[in-house]
């Protein structure tokens, strides 16, 4: 039977020192625990080694972005399971257990994720079927069920299943590694399991702060483009990608024209990122490495 023990909790972090004390509550039942700090400029590191002292940590001097952090976690992981998790979900002892349980029922699911839940108590269905099979639609789960598709926020992994399988790609530098991952897990004939009974509250875009607020939200939207085409490219072809990049970048010029008109400004910053991050897109990096945030300051 899975207990704590045999879970290793991992958790990428990048000025998130806000969420460490929560983090901590969250992570207290796990004797095994990973915490990658990507790069912080706050006191992250200093308040992850005072809340969490039994944490194993690996500060990396830059942000590697989100899948190449976690990897450098997974590759030191020993248990039979990792829990990955966002610094901005509060779990609770009883919801862990929950997950637990249904990685007993189902002992080769590749990946099994909780039912998330937002703070204003509403639970977001952030699973479904892989991109390119069929649209999903319906109400939350009721029940543990198979899916193509769970958020990276929260993931139990198998790790015997997983190894095989491989974990994230590194092309990604944030955005789409979590949907690349199960894409990979479906093709594979891997089992994705949700598991509605365990519920774990996500503060969406919480987990990162800093004193430049308009430069994060640009490179949300210059990451979230790159991987988008990233992900296209390589599931589904150059020609369906760069159609994809030049409707894309259509659609974001024209959408531009109303904000500069009525200007707030971080729908702006992220709107001018995603404009850039498709201008600047080109299949050769897909080859080489995902643009990083320090390559475009």
């Amino acid at each position: 039977m899975s207990s704590f023990d045999t879970v290793t909790a991992i958790s990428v972090t990048h000025n998130s020192a806000h969420c460490i004390e929560a983090l901590a509550k969250s992570l207290a039942v796990f004797t095994h625990i990973i915490i990658v700090d990507n790069g912080s400029t706050d006191d992250c590191s200093e308040k992850i080694k005072h809340a969490m002292p039994q944490a194993h940590l690996i500060q990396n001097k830059h942000n590697l972005g989100f899948g190449a952090a976690n990897n450098r976690a997974l590759d030191q992981v020993t248990t039979s399971y990792a829990l990955l998790l966002n610094p901005d979900c509060v779990v609770t002892p009883d919801a862990i257990r929950q997950l637990l349980k249904t990685s007993d029922d189902y002992p080769h699911a590749a990946v099994i994720a909780p039912q998330l839940i937002r703070s204003n108590g509403l639970l977001e269905v952030s699973y479904r079927w892989p991109t390119g099979t069929w649209q999903s639609s319906g109400p939350v789960a009721s029940a543990a069920c198979c899916v193509g598709f769970v958020s990276g926020a929260a993931m139990l992994l198998n790790m015997n299943a997983m190894r095989h399988i491989g974990f994230f790609d590194e092309r990604f530098f944030l955005y789409y590694e979590d949907e690349d991952l199960c894409q990979r897990v479906f093709a594979a004939k891997g089992q994705i399991i949700v598991a509605p009974e365990s519920r774990f509250t996500h503060l969406a875009r919480g987990s990162v702060r800093g004193n430049h607020p308009l430069r994060a939200e640009f490179f949300r939207g210059y990451h979230h483009a790159q991987s988008k085409l990233i992900f296209h490219h390589k599931h589904f072809g150059d020609p369906i990608a760069r159609h994809l990049r030049w409707r894309t970048l259509g659609l974001a010029i024209l959408t531009l024209i109303p904000r500069l008109l009525l200007p707030q400004p971080k729908y702006l910053a992220r709107l001018t990122g995603r404009i850039v991050g498709l201008a600047r897109f080109s299949t050769r990096q897909i080859s080489t490495r995902q643009i990083s945030q320090r390559d475009v300051e």
